[in-house]
């Protein structure tokens, strides 16, 4: 079938229908409909066909997009998941969840007057069909390496790079301190954005493909650094960063205000199936109570839309910023809004109230100044500007950093940056130990999860290079 290209000067931008917000607010499940194929290759059909895709360029893995684009147009699905798995691991995964806005979409070419391609619902609708069809499979490798490699940390960066590497056909064990495989894409990430059944089904091939995962299993703890080493012949590290940024006000100490991971790690072990002791207790349940949320990241996202699925009497997002300067993916701004979530920006906290536990927050009015060495409008406080806010539960939602690598595995001679990650050679991901690499957050800080995949396939086939020399040389003195 010969589709018709270039219609986006006739075809209208449609995305998949949104579950209302009044439904949506009442559980975890993800809030977009699936195209169906006649809308996905009419959607597809409004790709321009650049001579340069700023789409493809500004996609962190340099998805084929125009490419995989025209064949969903053209009906040939199968040939569009093989072109859109080829470049990303995960793209049923990333159709889901990356902020397209920043990205893909929000370079599209296409005049402003028309709206860019749906590039994010068409690359979940391919994978979507490819999985209904069984056009998926896990890596499968054409021929056997003796040689075996050890990954730490089980999240997007590290399962991107166990694919890559058992594609190639070494012997690869995935070790994990929790007690499932996914990182913060089971642990972080909410059902409504990503239900967790997407991401077990694609570590479950994983799995049937002969990689070995490790789950409970803490580097430093139940295995040593040292012994790592011994059992493998190369590791990378891929941990992610998982401390939670603090911010210095009086009464942070207070029961009740709490970093935001501990609350989305207790809301989606709910959602497992599993004993929290936290959330049963109260602490981490916002069912009934006011919650003020301070961040205007993601995160930040994350906490306020759970808690308005919680049950929450009254959610408030405090950002020290506009919304024009917010971190965070515009849209999920514009859902949490539609869940009726309150926004108060231009305010940050300047002291937690109560008496042992947190009853409200004192806050302050900002305006921007000049910009900083970053470029971005300086907040200052607008004196005299301070308002109470009531709050039982508050999220701290400030970012991440990364936890001391180095002293937790127990590796004094690794070499780490000023900001606590590990330093690496620049695309191979090579730390300055033999042998031993490392990729995702713990190298660039806390980011996307699309960016994670890239630096896992790209410290893999840095693994793999290495490894082949190794085996050459070996060879060679051999014979």
């Amino acid at each position: 079938m010969t589709a018709k290209l270039l219609t986006f000067v006739d075809v209208a931008q449609t995305r998949p229908s949104k579950r209302k917000a009044e439904i949506r607010r009442e559980d975890f499940e993800e809030i977009f409909d699936d195209f169906t194929q006649a809308r996905a290759g009419e959607q597809a059909s409004r790709c321009s066909q650049c001579g340069v895709p700023f789409c493809q360029v500004h996609c962190p893995l340099q998805n084929n997009i125009p490419d995989w684009l025209k064949l969903t147009a053209e009906g040939r699905l199968e040939e569009a998941y093989e072109l859109s798995a080829a470049t990303n691991t995960f793209p049923e995964i990333c159709g889901r969840i990356c902020p397209q806005d920043r990205l893909c979409e929000g370079n599209c070419v296409i005049e402003k007057g028309f709206e860019s391609v749906t590039i994010g619902a068409v690359e979940r609708y391919i994978t979507e069909t490819a999985f209904q069809n069984g056009w998926v499979s896990g890596p499968q490798p054409v021929r056997e390496h003796a040689q075996s490699i050890g990954i730490v940390g089980g999240g997007p960066a590290g399962l991107a790079a166990a694919d890559m590497l058992r594609r190639h056909g070494y012997k690869v064990d995935v070790y994990d301190r929790h007690d499932r495989i996914g990182g913060l894409l089971i642990y972080g990430i909410p059902g409504f954005k990503l239900e967790k059944e997407v991401v077990e089904r694609r570590t479950k091939l994983l799995a049937a493909s002969g990689i070995v995962f490790h789950t409970s299993t803490e580097i430093g703890r139940d295995i040593s650094f040292a012994d790592l080493k011994e059992r493998h012949d190369a590791v990378l590290v891929a941990t992610g960063v998982y401390e939670g940024r603090d911010i210095k006000a009086p009464g942070v100490g207070l029961d009740g205000v709490v970093p935001a991971l501990d609350y989305l790690i207790a809301s989606n072990r709910m959602s497992l199936g599993d004993d929290v002791p936290a959330f049963d207790s109260g602490a981490l349940d916002a069912s009934g109570k006011n919650i003020v949320v301070i961040g205007g990241g993601d995160t930040a996202m994350d906490c306020v839309r759970t808690a308005v699925r919680q049950g929450a009497k009254a959610i408030t997002c405090l950002y020290r910023r506009d919304r024009t300067n917010m971190p965070g993916s515009q849209r999920e701004v514009s859902y949490a809004m539609e869940e009726g979530v309150r926004f108060e920006f231009l305010s940050a906290p300047e002291a937690f109230l109560g008496d042992g536990h947190v009853e409200a927050v004192r806050a302050v009015k900002m305006r921007l100044g000049e910009p900083d060495s970053s470029g971005r409008l300086t907040p200052q406080i607008v004196p005299g500007s301070e308002y109470r806010i009531e709050a039982d539960l508050v999220l701290k939602a400030l970012g991440f950093d990364p936890e001391p690598l180095a002293q937790n595995f127990d590796v004094p001679d690794l070499a780490m940056t000023r900001w606590g990650t590990v330093k690496t050679t620049m695309l191979t991901g090579a730390t300055n130990l033999e042998g031993v690499y490392a990729a995702g957050d713990i190298v660039r800080g806390a980011s996307l999860v699309v960016w994670a995949i890239r630096d896992g396939r790209d410290a893999a086939e840095a693994m793999h290079k290495e490894l082949q020399a190794k085996a050459d040389i070996s060879m060679k003195a051999a014979s």
